[in-house]
């Protein structure tokens, strides 16, 4: 029996998990150790328990995919609001380098998932799912190729294989990303870990001090102290309003053409035209630390409802071939960024985070990716380097990019 809740129910679960998650992070120092983000430690508690209760009563649960969506656009707004053209060329030389050694990895990723399938003996487009369509590209990519999968090539049960490969993708990749770059800084010595009394300091900080304003950038402290007023939270909501407004509008004006882009993306491009625009014809200043706030607060819950609608059976119930390729995706991905995308970047810290970060979007979503390099950056240090370049590379390049490699396998097989 499958009980159905409503916005109102899946907003409560999800504080819940959130909750939950972060009494478990810091009261279990192994979670802690491992910089495991909170929305992940919560988010896998319930989904065994849901588990549970599905084996023993037959009870499932769904929630509220529109409430789910919504946090995640507004998420991917927040970037784009936070992002003006002064950053972009910040990124420089490294958001190229980093660029390249994605869409590198994005040709790796489906040359292990073809090359398994085959060799397994199941259809190659299999492993293409557990691939690049489902790892790099999400539950977003994994709906809308699942069902052209399913009705132009004939791949049975393609739409599940690719909800269920998404979610172990999601999981891993925010359980990963942490360790991976813990080894990496200790193994190096590239940064020591502050003190429970020097974060609390940090987070107390007040960003109304004009000596320090400019010292962080978005989403790198979520338990930063930022102080906000009435009328800039309301001025707030009304930009991101805007800009899923217009992600709407452009997805089904867009829909069908040689243009057509994913919701969320249109959200961060929305976001980048309504900042520079404001700043830079109108002369408006953006309240930095307002969409701080609502952007880490989406990213969390949009994390949270990910992992509480996740159902293990399907996982379960996955053949042994599809866990024998997720299991080499995932030792793939760590040791990319360990050998590839660390090294590249400098074999310095903003790498190692860096790698975090890969970690995250290169198996689930850039939420993960972000949520991967805050839980790193909140025990060592500021990286205004990486939280600069992977939501730019994750959230808009990475989705051109894999678009471009499925199209061009699909047209081979075909």
């Amino acid at each position: 029996m499958e009980i159905t809740f409503n916005a109102f129910y899946t907003l409560i679960a999800a504080v819940i998990v959130l909750l939950l998650g972060r009494f478990l992070v810091n009261k279990i120092d192994f979670l802690k150790r491992y910089n495991i983000p909170e929305p992940v430690a919560g988010g896998l508690v319930a989904a065994v328990l849901s588990y549970i209760v599905y084996s023993i009563w037959g009870y499932s649960i769904t929630t509220s995919g529109v409430l789910q969506t919504s946090f995640m656009l507004i998420f991917f707004a927040s970037i784009g609001l936070s992002a003006n053209f002064s950053k972009l060329k910040e990124g420089g030389m490294g958001l190229v380098i980093f660029l390249i050694a994605v869409a590198s990895f994005i040709v790796v990723q489906d040359v292990v998932g073809i090359s398994l399938a085959t060799l397994l003996g199941i259809d190659p487009l299999i492993g293409l799912i557990a691939g690049s369509i489902t790892l790099t590209g999400g539950h977003g990519t994994a709906g809308a190729w699942g069902e052209i999968l399913e009705v132009e090539h004939g791949i049975q049960g393609a739409l599940a294989l690719g909800m269920a490969s998404a979610t172990f993708g999601l999981i891993i990749g925010g359980i990963i990303g942490g360790p991976l770059a813990k080894l990496l800084i200790n193994k190096y010595k590239l940064a020591a870990p502050h003190s429970k009394e020097e974060i609390n300091a940090r987070d107390r900080h007040d960003q109304n001090d004009p000596h320090q304003t400019g010292e962080f950038v978005a989403f790198e402290y979520p338990n930063q102290v930022r102080l906000i007023t009435a009328d800039n939270a309301i001025t707030t909501l009304g930009l991101f309003a805007g800009c899923l407004a217009f992600a709407e509008f452009m997805t089904g004006f867009s829909k069908g053409t040689a243009f057509e882009l994913p919701t969320f993306v249109w959200a961060l491009a929305g976001g980048v035209i309504l900042r520079n625009f404001l700043e830079g014809v109108l002369k408006v200043k953006i309240f930095e630390r307002a969409i701080d706030v609502f952007g880490n607060a989406s990213l969390s819950l949009y994390l949270a409802m990910a992992l509480l609608s996740l159902k293990l059976w399907q996982l379960a119930d996955l053949a042994g071939p599809l866990v024998v390729i997720l299991s080499a995706q995932t030792l793939t991905m760590a040791l990319y960024a360990a050998f590839v995308t660390f090294r590249v970047m400098g074999k310095n810290y903003d790498a190692a985070v860096l790698a975090a970060g890969h970690c995250g979007f290169g198996m689930g979503a850039t939420p993960t990716a972000v949520a991967n390099m805050q839980a790193i950056t909140n025990m060592y240090g500021p990286s205004h380097k990486a939280f600069l370049i992977v939501p730019l590379c994750g959230a808009f390049f990475v989705d051109l990019i894999n678009a471009t490699v499925i199209q061009m396998i699909l047209k081979f097989f075909a």
